[in-house]
């Protein structure tokens, strides 16, 4: 038997939005495959077998329990400890790369997408295994399990064949395969979260009489919201809370129970989980805290109580949370502590911290930004920020979502599903954990280069999530989304009765990289029809302090009308105590007339804050110029980045993946735990294999082996030391350039191998001269997987730092971005009469580099630095490269993708002898 695959243990959604674990199965499920045998359905029996079943040998038992995991799989369903389905594939002997696929549901769990799920991981486990295709036999009349194989995506070959299907597909990730997983994931995982925004009934576990406890403020809060369900507490102690008849447990409760709220002692917490499995209850919100926050101890009881939510098919929000609110009519739910319920709107709102949640909520109100739903997420334990994505994504009462961030669980899923909603939707998110505290130690240029924060960023822009530093700022730009159109492009116009405030203005709009054009003449002239000779119309339009409602009203409705900008800032100072009312009504009826047609903020530079007048017109108002402008300049980014292509992903046909993890695994077996170093050869054979163009070279242990391999080179060399302390040679003098002749090659060899302790040699290389000098890298992040690095500069690209990051894996957009990106970028256009390069070969390049990443996961951290960029037409020429490596350890080489519908990965060692 080979070794058990560990890492592929899954919690899943089922499309019902209930839970299940999948799990390979391992020899003791013997009993419990016998059980759940038992427990299946004479006919679903039939389908499977072809014939009348009526139990399973011991020997068959031990067949299907044990296997050698290269050859057959079988993943496990399990739900209450027991099994209720498996899927399994055995190769088919004369066909190594063809497997026979087949799956048994139990009655009761049929319907709710399991074989789909079962089918989707033996599929993924499969390609780890090099099977690239699946072969079914399925009987004529069993319609369920052919549409399970047409709804997943794949292309399916069928042949009839007395009465029975032969069923054909690949295991390719196919676009329809992968489009089709992703749909389930999101039907799934938002009626997972019905039960809690949306319950029919509530039970407060804790509920108090005590004003000031927690429990005694949550039951409060609910009642005063007035949830439109039936409302029950759950205390032993008092037979009526608020005037509400309470109930010792939960189970006591005579009707049905959908969501509960928690909130007794930590060592409680379990056992009151428990009764809402045997309850029935759907959802859970467990205000309680004392779990993972507080270290080990509280980890473990975090881990029993997720470990009953999962088996119970639960979703969980907290624990450690604030709690939940809904604000829609339907519902009315008020779930949480504090004391503000805000007023009803279209941004949700998630936080990872429960006292800001409080200070988010007080501030929303303030701002009246009005809130469809808010969680918050507290140790997000099961329900993450990407399980609240997939409910907003669909929610009709959700525009904006708004994110308070302390950590990812899963940032590859977040970056897909965040590029996906952001089309639709705009994600604001505060990330805490910008010092240098998040930057790791590398021995690369690119992993010295790196850091959280800038993995953050990469991803943030791939995913078009507009990042702010402060939550001042996340509202700034949420009053606007909420509220106003995103502009169509950088163009601003600024109307002020005051000079000092619009030059204010124009200063923080271009420092943001907003645009404000002078207007045409004949713009100009219908705007001085409206003012006195004093003003000034082109832009700022300088209505000076005279002006009133009349011509804010006129001027304001032509620049909204006007083609010539995108988005209109209207600044006003009360210059008297009379006359601001009147034209705070004129800007509100302004905006109101020409409502929907581009963005309007205005500046209300009072001490006493904006008039709600404007609040009431839905125009976002701000104190000073700069914070409008910040905000104007987000959404312009994320408008841009809405109208932009999405990029595709480039698949190259001449990849050599099969040379490339040959000439990786001849040399891995020596690494070290901690990884090491590729030698130069295994390096040049990689990266040849992956269509990545490397100068000539070959290595010499002697100056005969030097001068021998520079004379086939046939022209200038240079000469590079092999030593492992030397990391980067040129720093030491191990590099010796443009060299030519016998008597000039050995005196290099002599000269770079006695720059370090420890020569191995030296590596001769074809001498490539003139083109830009780059750098192409990556390095793999804990949390965020590889980041992508391109950068101008060679051997001071550090001190330098133009580097742009990117996520992988990279889109030929991203590919494009990133060059252009780096403020150096224009010396590859032939910046100032320099001369050009080729540009799209480099391009190809940043691909090629993305698919070997994907392809060898051992591969952590990787340095093509320098990489010349010829003249246009002539390419790139890899003239230094280093890859460090590590064991990947299990018994395939997972991918780097994350799984849909996964809402948690568990890592589970098997027992002795498993």
């Amino acid at each position: 038997m080979s070794d058990y695959p560990r890492d592929w243990v899954f919690d899943v959604v089922l499309k019902d939005g209930g839970t299940t674990r999948l799990r390979p199965i391992r020899p003791e499920d013997a009993d419990g495959l016998h059980r759940f045998f038992r427990r299946v359905g004479s006919d679903s029996v039939y389908q499977r077998f072809f014939r009348a079943k009526s139990d399973l040998t011991p020997e068959e038992l031990q067949y299907f329990t044990n296997l050698d995991y290269s050859e057959r799989m079988a993943f496990v369903a399990i739900h209450e400890d027991e099994i209720i389905a498996v899927g399994r594939y055995d190769r088919l002997e004369d066909q190594a790369e063809i497997a026979e696929v087949a799956f048994l549901v139990e009655d009761a769990h049929q319907g709710r997408g399991i074989g789909t799920l079962l089918l989707q991981h033996l599929t993924n486990y499969a390609r780890s295994q090099h099977i690239t295709g699946f072969r079914a036999y399925v009987l004529a009349d069993n319609r369920a399990m052919l549409r399970l194989f047409r709804d997943s995506g794949y292309h399916l070959q069928r042949d009839l064949t007395e009465g029975i299907y032969t069923v054909d597909f690949p295991t390719s990730y196919s676009d329809a395969a992968r489009s089709a997983e992703w749909d389930r994931e999101r039907r799934a995982v938002a009626a997972s979260m019905m039960p809690i925004f949306y319950p029919q009934s509530v039970a407060v576990i804790g509920a108090s009489r005590s004003p000031a406890s927690i429990g005694g403020r949550l039951f409060k809060n609910l009642l005063a919201a007035g949830f439109t369900g039936p409302l029950y507490p759950v205390n032993p102690n008092a037979p009526v809370v608020n005037s509400v008849k309470a109930y010792p447990t939960v189970v006591d409760i005579p009707d049905p129970v959908d969501l509960a709220f928690i909130v007794v002692p930590a060592p409680y917490v379990a056992q009151a989980v428990e009764e809402c499995a045997a309850k029935g209850v759907r959802g859970l919100v467990v205000i309680s805290a004392g779990f993972s926050e507080v270290g080990d101890r509280g980890r473990v009881l975090e881990g029993d109580v997720l470990e009953i939510v999962r088996s119970s098919g639960m979703r969980m929000i907290g624990p450690n949370c604030m709690g939940v609110l809904n604000t829609d009519l339907d519902v009315r739910l008020d779930g949480q502590f504090g004391p503000v319920f805000p007023p009803a709107g279209n941004v949700a709102m998630s936080s990872q911290s429960g006292a800001l949640g409080i200070a988010i909520l007080d501030y929303a109100r303030q701002l009246n930004i009005g809130i469809s739903t808010f969680v918050s997420m507290g140790n997000k334990a099961d329900v993450s920020a990407n399980d609240l994505l997939l409910y907003w994504e669909d929610d009709p009462a959700t525009d904006v979502i708004l994110l308070y961030l302390e950590s990812f669980g899963n940032p590859r899923r977040f970056a897909r599903l965040a590029r996906r909603i952001g089309r639709r939707k705009p994600i604001v998110a505060v990330k805490s954990g910008r010092s240098s505290a998040g930057a790791r130690a590398a021995s690369s240029h690119t992993g010295s280069l790196a850091s959280l924060d800038v993995a953050v960023d990469a991803l943030f822009h791939q995913a078009g999530v507009i990042r702010t530093d402060t939550l001042q700022e996340m509202f700034d730009v949420t009053s606007l989304l909420a509220n106003q159109p995103l502009p169509d492009g950088k163009r601003v116009a600024v109307l002020t009765n005051a000079g000092g405030p619009g030059i204010l203005a124009a200063d923080a709009l271009a420092s943001r990289g907003l645009e404000l054009p002078e207007f045409s003449e004949e713009l100009q002239g219908r705007l001085r029809s409206h003012l006195s000779p004093e003003a000034s119309t082109r832009n700022p339009v300088d209505m000076i302090a005279s002006a009133g409602p009349a011509q804010y009203q006129a001027c304001l409705g032509e620049l909204l009308e006007t083609d010539e900008v995108d988005a209109v800032m209207v600044i006003f100072i009360p210059a008297a105590p009379e006359g601001t009312d009147e034209i705070v009504t004129a800007i509100a009826a302004g905006a109101r007339e020409h409502e929907g047609t581009k963005p309007l903020l205005t500046v209300f530079m009072h001490s006493q804050g904006a008039p709600s007048g404007f609040r009431e017109a839905g125009v976002p108002s701000f104190p000073f110029p700069e914070a409008a402008a910040g905000a104007l300049a987000a959404a312009a980014r994320y408008g841009a980045w809405r109208r932009r292509p999405e990029g595709s992903m480039v698949r190259f046909d001449d990849l050599e993946i099969t040379e490339a993890r040959t000439a990786l695994e001849a040399e891995l077996g020596g690494v070290s735990d901690d990884g090491g170093w590729l030698q130069p050869d295994t390096v040049d054979r990689i990266l040849s294999a992956f269509g990545l163009p490397i100068a000539a070279a070959a290595t010499a242990d002697s100056e005969d082996e030097a001068v021998a391999a520079a004379a086939k080179i046939e022209g200038p060399v240079v000469l590079k030391v092999i030593s492992p302390s030397a990391v980067h040679k040129s720093d030491v003098g191990g590099v010796a350039l443009d060299i030519q002749g016998e008597e000039a090659v050995r005196a290099a060899y002599r000269t770079v191998t006695a720059a370090v302790s420890d020569p191995r040699g030296v590596v001769v290389q074809e001498f490539v001269a003139g083109g830009h000098e780059v750098i192409v890298g990556m390095t793999e992040d804990p949390s965020f997987g590889p980041l992508i690095a391109f950068g101008l500069g060679g051997v001071f690209v550090e001190l330098i730092g133009d580097v742009a990051f990117r996520i992988h894996p990279l889109t030929d957009l991203d590919a494009s971005e990133m060059i252009s990106q780096v403020k150096s970028a224009r010396l590859l256009e032939g910046y100032r009469g320099g001369e050009p390069g080729d540009v799209p070969a480099l391009e190809e390049t940043l691909l090629r580099v993305s698919a070997l990443v994907e392809a060898l996961p051992e591969i952590v951290e990787m340095d093509l630095n320098p990489v010349k960029v010829l003249p246009p037409g002539r390419g790139v020429r890899i003239v230094d490269a280093r890859i460090r490596v590590r064991r990947v350890t299990g018994a395939f080489v997972p991918s780097r993708k994350d799984i849909p519908a996964v809402i948690r990965k568990i890592r589970w060692d098997p027992p002795q002898g498993g």
